[in-house]
């Protein structure tokens, strides 16, 4: 029996215009089972006094700053806002400088908040495995928790501390001790792992209240600008690629006197050694006048160039 034709229609309706919802969404499970095998494979702890510090934070903090560096990266966003120029069309102002202000920031809320789904992940998860934050701070617990010998020295009682992680390396009449003391840091990080997790989840709550309340649009309206975007930018694409397969045609024709696809090639045209060495190596971006670039070594040289023989 096949799908209801509503169901058939309902599911593209719904999924439309959260297209941001699920990407995040793939992005945090992928953050997760990242951090599960990096942590089987490659997380093992010192126990050694000054070390475990160094390592356990090392582990927490710099994955997250390289997801928050990707994510930067990986947002179009971001190289529209540190490429992006002002409109030489907008008139000069203090309210357009204004406005221009306040889009640069809502635009860098926005990439920001898109770039801190992977490491907010990672340090809620890494948080509630407990793993990083048992071998960081087991040095650091309260002599209370440390049923042993009251004369030893606070040098030995902290390389004792510090080998707790690790099982194999504590004598067996702390064993006790070292349970309670990998519970304390265990239910530490978990704590903190779920306190997190609930701000998070409260300050993107609010954000999207706060935006939505200051919003000018209305509920369908914005949908309607949300589809908007999204079929202008498939639309821009589909042109663009268009454009530069249509403009490349004529350089490509240019320089061989015909283009891939051609069934009936009237005459080939043989470039010349000058030729073949005009358009190799590298190429940058090259400015032609105030208005307008070379592209790359073949854009320059078809413009350069004399007219292909079929007059293109």
């Amino acid at each position: 029996m096949g799908i209801p034709n509503f169901v058939q229609l309902t599911w593209p309706t719904f999924l439309k215009g959260k297209e941001v919802v699920i990407a995040n969404a793939i992005i945090a499970i992928l953050t997760i089972g990242g951090q599960q095998l990096f942590s089987f494979f490659t997380f093992s702890c010192p126990c050694h006094v000054g070390q475990n510090l160094i390592y356990g934070l090392a582990f927490l903090g710099v994955p997250a700053l390289i997801l928050l560096v990707v994510g930067y990266a990986l947002n179009n966003q971001t190289w529209r806002l540190v490429t992006g120029k002002r409109s030489p069309l907008q008139a000069e102002g203090t309210q357009n400088q204004l406005l221009q202000c306040k889009l640069t920031c809502f635009v860098l809320c926005s990439i920001t908040g898109r770039a801190l789904v992977a490491p907010v992940t990672w340090l809620a998860v890494t948080l509630i495995n407990g793993s990083y934050y048992v071998c960081a701070m087991s040095e650091y617990v309260s002599v209370y928790y440390y049923g042993a010998n009251p004369n030893i020295t606070a040098s030995d009682r902290k390389k004792i501390l510090a080998a707790f992680p690790c099982s194999q390396l504590v004598p067996p009449e702390l064993s006790r001790a070292r349970d309670e003391v990998i519970l304390l840091l265990r239910y530490q990080s978990q704590v903190a792992g779920w306190l997190l997790i609930a701000v998070v989840v409260i300050t993107v709550f609010l954000s999207y209240c706060l935006a939505s309340c200051f919003s000018p649009l209305s509920f369908l309206h914005f949908r309607y600008w949300t589809s908007y975007v999204h079929n202008e930018q498939e639309l821009f694409d589909e042109a663009t690629d268009q454009h530069s397969k249509l403009y490349a045609i004529q350089h490509i024709r240019k320089f061989f006197g015909f283009v891939p696809g051609s069934e009936n090639v009237g005459e080939i045209r043989i470039p010349s050694l000058r030729e073949w060495q005009a358009i190799s190596g590298l190429a940058f971006l090259k400015l032609v006048d105030e208005e307008h670039y070379d592209y790359s070594l073949l854009h320059d040289w078809a413009l350069k160039g004399s007219v292909s023989p079929d007059g293109v």
